[in-house]
């Protein structure tokens, strides 16, 4: 597998030389850094209310944008953590009133992981500061323009997940 520095190579290669300048591309580190640890600063804030760890509010995000039913075995590969570190996380979020464990399948053994419905009703106020953010920003740029930012968010997500993969 391709390292980051070997696929930022590649698309080097490919381009067309009119791509960002190294210092442009420094700016954008340093942008994506700093929006960065402001969230991180709201997920620790949220999680030492919760009484939880900044692992548990990444587990919580991963089952809240889950496509389908979430189990512990799919957390353990979204969050690149052991099987224990999983069923504690897992325990401290149920214990907390966060989620629930529900055995839904006729294979007892699969356990689908569900965001209780007053918690994710907390999360969502505790976090509605960020949201009315996103919401003014938004309103500073055109359509065309934030179309622009969410390709650029989604396929930056989709190296950082290939990369991490490739870590594997």
């Amino acid at each position: 597998m391709a390292t980051a520095n070997q696929r930022g190579q590649h698309a080097h290669e490919r381009g067309t030389g009119a791509g960002p300048e190294a210092s442009d591309l420094h700016v954008l580190a340093a942008q994506l850094r700093r929006m960065n640890g402001e969230i991180n600063r709201l997920v620790q804030g949220f999680a030492g209310e919760h009484g939880l760890h900044a692992t548990d509010v990444q587990a919580l995000a991963a089952i809240l944008d889950a496509q389908e039913p979430m189990t512990p075995g799919r957390l353990r590969e979204h969050l690149g953590l052991t099987s224990g570190a999983v069923t504690a996380c897992v325990d401290r979020l149920e214990r907390a009133g966060h989620v629930r464990r529900v055995r839904e399948s006729t294979d007892r053994r699969v356990v689908h992981l569900h965001y209780v419905p007053d918690a994710r009703a907390a999360a969502r106020t505790y976090f509605r500061p960020l949201a009315e953010a996103a919401a003014t920003t938004c309103a500073r740029f055109e359509e065309s323009e934030l179309t622009a930012v969410l390709r650029f968010v989604a396929a930056m997500n989709e190296e950082l997940r290939l990369m991490r993969s490739a870590d594997r």
